[in-house]
């Protein structure tokens, strides 16, 4: 019989063999989801938090550059994901941002899966706004409640349908969102409303608000023009992203549901 030790050696020389051949990594069949995730945010060593997962969000957006985002149809010639010490961060969202074995967990700013970097034509291909997400909630401490996703559309479907998970979908017209919020919007071809959910996969993004203002919210995410970036979002006197008439007051971004997160302290 195989002792316990053998068969971490073994899995360890298949790692080394596979990296040299420039294949994806191995896995282990049948491993927890969180097994590769550090002990603090494992067990998590504090109860899941609102004021860490806005640090965390203002730590990353720090480390980019503190960009702020003003249009969205300007994309600047700078892709900072791809920068040396950022394409490695981004690595760190994918890998821990998503539960282990998920087909984009190898993944960086610049390689895919093999270790193979990707020409800048291809980064919409690996789009990293919801790992960031992931991420974010992972590090502050959602432990199993947050439906970790490579995709915006599997954590907002999971918020209007699935009891249990730490996040609930709330109307526009119904909640104002408060910080540490997901506000999300629908991009592409398609809309999405409220209503349409679950709405199966669409291309969306969700940033996370990290200040209230007098008309405005102060909002993080991932992947916002090849980096972490803020935004500022337009909102009503009652903190609403949509007016009296129940349309969307941001004029640039289709904003269809806010994502409450229930944070334990």
């Amino acid at each position: 019989m195989v002792s316990r030790l053998g068969r971490v050696w073994a899995v360890a020389l298949l790692a080394a063999l596979s990296a040299c051949a420039g294949a994806a990594p191995v896995t282990t069949p049948g491993a927890a989801p969180d097994i590769h995730i550090p002990p603090f945010a494992k067990r998590p060593y504090q109860a899941f938090s609102r004021d860490a997962a806005v640090q965390i969000a203002y730590r990353e957006w720090r480390a980019f550059g503190q960009k702020l985002v003003t249009s969205p149809t300007y994309e600047s010639p700078d892709s900072r994901e791809r920068d040396e010490g950022l394409w490695q961060r981004v690595g760190e969202y994918w890998w821990l941002g998503l539960d282990y074995g998920s087909r984009e967990s190898a993944w960086t700013g610049i390689h895919d899966a093999s270790g193979a970097q990707f020409p800048r034509a291809e980064d919409g291909s690996h789009a990293w706004s919801a790992a960031f997400i992931s991420y974010v909630m992972r590090m502050a401490g959602a432990g199993r409640r947050f439906p970790y996703a490579s995709s915006h559309s599997d954590y907002i479907n999971a918020a209007r349908i699935e009891p249990g998970v730490a996040i609930g979908a709330q109307r526009l017209d119904q909640y104002a969102p408060v910080v540490g919020d997901l506000i999300c919007a629908w991009r592409g071809a398609r809309p999405v409303r409220f209503e349409d959910l679950p709405a199966g996969h669409f291309p969306g993004h969700c940033d996370i608000v990290v200040a209230r203002n007098a008309g405005s919210l102060e909002v993080i995410g991932g992947n916002v023009d090849n980096a972490v970036s803020m935004k500022r979002v337009p909102v009503g006197a009652d903190g609403r992203l949509v007016g009296p008439t129940g349309a969307v007051i941001d004029p640039d971004y289709p904003w269809f549901v806010v994502l409450r997160v229930d944070y334990q302290r």
